[in-house]
């Protein structure tokens, strides 16, 4: 799970007119709990019913694909889970069938960077709950290496039609560095089917919208990684996904020391140099998992993988502070505060 958008709405304006005086614009925002995380939800440019009616199909899509896709629970990806630890062949769940071709293909396109099959190691650091453990301890280092010798990754699960068997004992699928991506997605394309041209969703700060906010684009703040404050703003069009991974999300302390939620797959352990990476894409799947992926990569090595991954917007801010940019993304960011130095890709 990941950063704190906050969102900063225009005052509402009002269109259209009759013979007295302009008929208001209606606006529909609406936070809800689901998903393991707060939706927040604006819907505007149509009447209070298609905008309520719409609101409610969308926390139908939620909480059906938190119910489908969640990691430790009693669902369809545990018994799919279960099913690939014996390497036997059996019927893939078509619920779950999507998440899996494009988690396969965004983790070779990241180098397994993004890993979803690391899920045994997520779960020996105890971020596999949905409340996290404040008095938690870190594995041992007999503990994190047996499952690094096990090396599970997306190849190692076989799809042919809907047919899979899994080749690895370890195998543990854990979609939590995308789900909320595709769970966005999913939310933005049924409000489209319902009529709706202008929303905006976000889902725990991550989001996606379409259309504009009245005569304007949608602006969206940052969260500066190391204090409660917004570090930039930015307009998003239509379409476009803001996702962002930080350090700060989800983590304990032990003897002084913090440990966060961004498991690199190569280690076994937290990911470090990196503080905090914001990503730009059409898709909020993609986003998502390139998110994780350039933050366990660094501030060496995001470059390659923002390539291989097609990602030309790119804001990283490094464990001294330092921002690197995508000229891309230099270009649409606005800083509300001094950022220090500054790093443009070439």
């Amino acid at each position: 799970m990941k950063s704190i958008l906050l969102l900063t709405l225009a005052a509402l304006l009002s269109v259209g007119c009759d013979s007295q005086k302009p008929t208001p614009l209606y606006e529909l925002n609406e936070t809800a709990y689901t998903f393991g995380t707060l939706v927040d939800v604006t819907i505007i440019g149509v009447d209070e019913q298609q905008a309520n009616d719409a609101y409610t199909a969308l926390l139908e899509d939620f909480s059906y694909m938190h119910n489908t896709w969640h990691a430790w629970q009693n669902n369809a990806l545990r018994r799919i889970n279960n099913l690939l630890k014996t390497g036997a062949n059996f019927t893939l769940t078509p619920s779950v069938f999507p998440l899996i071709q494009q988690a396969q293909a965004l983790s070779k396109q990241s180098e397994n960077l993004f890993n979803p099959a690391i899920g045994e190691m997520v779960a020996l650091w105890g971020f596999h709950s949905s409340e996290p453990d404040e008095f938690a301890i870190p594995p041992s280092d007999d503990e994190i290496n047996a499952l690094l010798n096990a090396a599970p990754k997306m190849a190692d699960i076989d799809v042919e039609g809907l047919n899979m068997r899994g080749n690895n004992a370890h195998l543990q699928l854990d979609f939590g560095a995308f789900a909320k991506g595709v769970a966005v997605d999913v939310a933005i394309e049924h409000l489209r089917e319902l009529g709706i041209k202008h929303a905006i969703v976000n889902a725990g700060g991550d989001l996606r919208a379409i259309g504009q906010h009245d005569d304007r684009p949608w602006h969206i703040g940052i969260r500066d990684p190391r204090s409660e404050g917004i570090i930039a703003a930015l307009d998003i069009g239509d379409g476009e996904s803001v996702f962002t991974s930080g350090d700060y999300e989800r983590f304990f302390e032990h003897e002084g020391k913090r440990y966060h939620h961004i498991i690199d797959p190569r280690t076994g352990y937290p990911a470090t140099g990196t503080r905090s990476v914001t990503v730009i894409h059409d898709s909020g799947a993609v986003a998502d998992a390139a998110a994780t992926a350039l933050f366990i990569a660094g501030a060496d090595n995001w470059q390659r993988i923002a390539k291989s991954m097609s990602i030309e917007h790119v804001m990283l801010i490094d464990e001294q502070g330092i921002v690197h940019m995508t000229p891309a993304m230099a270009e649409r960011i606005e800083f509300l505060q001094p950022p220090g130095k500054i790093r443009l890709s070439e």
